[in-house]
């Protein structure tokens, strides 16, 4: 009914007759119009109250706004680290290279780790899980399986024991090395150039010379400051006095970036994961297992390291010789070592050990063969 009533007056064209007559109880006597300003008095109130405020708020509107805040200043920009300890986290991860032979745990350090040719002299290093103790002697670490034995001993393939004597350690940079020169070999100082751009992607991290003998190589990646940190690895005890003796013998050596380090290529003691970089000069076919040699060298590559390495093949006219790989079966059960008849069987090696990116450099018989661990 309330509905059919607006602004005093009846909506007869709502309302029937019926409707109408009983309707018109409802409608006040003096008419519809006191009805009508008794439903718009509201109404009226609220539209005046409504308006007042928003005149009030217009007058707030108008008020000057507040200043606005100083602004916040800009945060410096936090300060690099020095150069000091830039170098001592360096120095800190290359510690933590070391790694126990006999099941690959951490090596302890006692009190300041350093790994440089002087701190090996006296140094203990305890493996935290098997308990056994890596005593250094005056020229290098060692971390073999079988450091420590007073009774028992072991005799490696011949290719191995032969640069263990003492005779052709001390030759092997007094004659011997530069005979590689007739089987394609470019000589040191060309072949470190050639391994450098190999070595570029991985330059400043920690590098392993592996079956460095006398140091030749260890001792350029040392000088050319291009590494943290550089281990010149070798089986034999007295290749590494001889790399030894030719450090102390110059001036100026940066001994604080270098260690020398005896251990077994088969079983490296080293993190898995914590080495940027291997080479391996003239050394993959004195290996009695290549393919166990570079497993674990891909094991301790970080994701992105490069290997490299340089070794001979006998490939091209030699290929034609009948008897070549039934030989080559003979002279690797007599010698220790292995005979490499194509790239392809490099290439071969190095893919089924986790390495990708296989490259080559030749020149006649001699090969240097890059690789590296999927990133």
């Amino acid at each position: 009914m309330a509905s059919a009533v607006c602004g005093g007056y009846l909506a007869s064209g709502v309302l029937g007759p019926s409707q109408l007559r009983s309707s018109r109880r409802l409608l006040p006597k003096s008419g519809g119009t006191g009805f009508g300003r008794r439903l718009l008095a509201p109404r009226v109130r609220a539209s005046s109250s409504s308006s007042s405020s928003s005149s009030s708020s217009a007058s707030v509107e108008t008020k000057p706004p507040p200043p606005p805040p100083p602004p916040t200043p800009p945060t410096p920009p936090t300060p690099p680290p020095p150069a000091s300890a830039v170098e001592k986290e360096k120095l800190s991860s290359n510690q933590n290279v070391l790694a126990c032979p006999i099941c690959y745990q951490p090596l302890t350090f006692p009190g300041d780790p350093v790994l440089s040719v002087d701190s090996a002299s006296g140094t203990a290093l305890e493996c935290g899980t098997c308990k056994k103790t890596y005593v250094g002697n005056e020229t290098h670490f060692d971390l073999t399986a079988a450091s420590g034995t007073k009774e028992y001993g072991e005799s490696m393939a011949l290719s191995t024991e032969l640069f263990r004597t003492p005779l052709v350690s001390y030759l092997y940079e007094r004659g011997w090395r530069q005979n590689f020169v007739w089987g394609g070999f470019p000589g040191p100082e060309k072949e470190f150039e050639l391994t450098k751009g190999f070595l570029k992607p991985v330059l400043g991290g920690n590098i392993i010379d592996a079956s460095c003998g006398s140091g030749l190589f260890s001792r350029l990646f040392a000088k050319s400051g291009l590494f943290s940190l550089v281990i010149a690895l070798d089986y034999s005890e007295n290749m590494l006095k001889q790399c030894y003796e030719f450090i102390q013998g110059e001036e100026n050596f940066p001994k604080e970036n270098l260690a020398l380090v005896r251990a077994d290529i088969s079983r490296l003691p080293f993190a898995s994961s914590s080495i940027d970089a291997v080479h391996a000069g003239a050394a993959l076919h004195c290996w009695p297992s290549p393919s166990t040699a570079v497993a674990e060298i891909s094991r301790v590559l970080r994701p992105g390291g490069v290997f490299v390495a340089t070794t001979y093949l006998l490939d091209g006219p030699f290929a034609l010789f009948p008897l070549l790989r039934p030989l080559r079966q003979n002279i690797t059960q007599i010698y220790g070592g292995h005979i490499f008849l194509s790239e392809g069987e490099l290439e071969d090696l190095c893919r089924t050990c986790g390495l990708i990116g296989v490259k080559f450099v030749r020149n006649e018989r001699f090969v240097m063969i890059s690789a590296s661990k999927p990133s």
